[in-house]
């Protein structure tokens, strides 16, 4: 391949792929501010409103006895706090969500999967008033892979700051926590150093290999070209 021919190559991808490299240092820059304007994730500490552990009148086994369905395979057990009252949060093979029985008279009440979330938000907030206003069990433009668990309830305060949270009560814990200018800053670094705005998993990646391998076949010929056109002997 003569030096001509790697000179025009290196000149005419370089200026194609380019734009992936000024869309990673550009990411980068802002991957740094967010580090500085956004608060680190939450710490997946249990919460809830607290329990009085000499009401618990009821074994494990008691309570997983009042289950709706028979012979469960119980896969977990859990004692939480709600509403000051413990309950046993249990999780079976067959079903998709935690099933609750009261620790103190044996009640099931699946209504308390949300209150747990509730409180879990409200105690994360210092107490601010919460609105349930989604629960995912798939990831979104604002929820994504990278923060892992699901299912999550979405809780928001309806304040001027759009604040919200984002609550397991698998881990009893808050997963994600945002406002309007946090997520103003978390969408542009997503569109840009992950290409979010591509539709599709597959496609987005296939588009990011495609724009990573380019760069390297860039700094290739940029190597190639030096060699070859290095200054020769008088």
């Amino acid at each position: 391949m003569s030096p001509r021919l790697i000179r025009k190559l290196h000149r005419w991808l370089g200026l194609l792929f380019s734009l992936s490299v000024l869309m990673a240092s550009g990411s980068g820059v802002l991957h740094n501010v967010m580090t500085r304007t956004q608060a680190p994730p939450p710490q997946a500490k249990p919460s809830g409103g607290g329990m009085d552990v000499n009401a618990i009148k009821l074994s494990v086994a008691e309570a997983v006895a009042k289950l709706p369905e028979e012979k469960p395979e119980v896969q977990a057990v859990n004692l939480r706090g709600i509403g000051g009252k413990p309950w046993y949060q249990i999780y079976t093979k067959t079903s998709r969500a935690p099933q609750y029985v009261s620790a103190v008279d044996g009640v099931a009440d699946p209504a308390q999967d949300e209150a747990y979330a509730a409180e879990i938000a409200k105690n994360f907030l210092a107490g601010a008033e919460v609105k349930k206003t989604d629960f995912l069990t798939a990831f979104n433009s604002e929820y994504i892979n990278i923060f892992r668990i699901l299912p999550v309830h979405r809780f928001d305060v309806g304040d001027a700051l759009e604040t919200r949270v984002y609550v397991s009560t698998t881990t009893g814990s808050v997963t994600r926590h945002t406002d309007k200018s946090r997520q103003f800053e978390a969408n542009i670094f997503t569109n840009i150093h992950k290409l979010g705005f591509i539709p599709g998993k597959d496609l987005r990646d296939l588009v990011l290999t495609v724009l990573t391998f380019g760069t390297f076949l860039v700094a290739c010929l940029g190597i190639a070209l030096f060699f070859a056109t290095g200054a020769k002997k008088r």
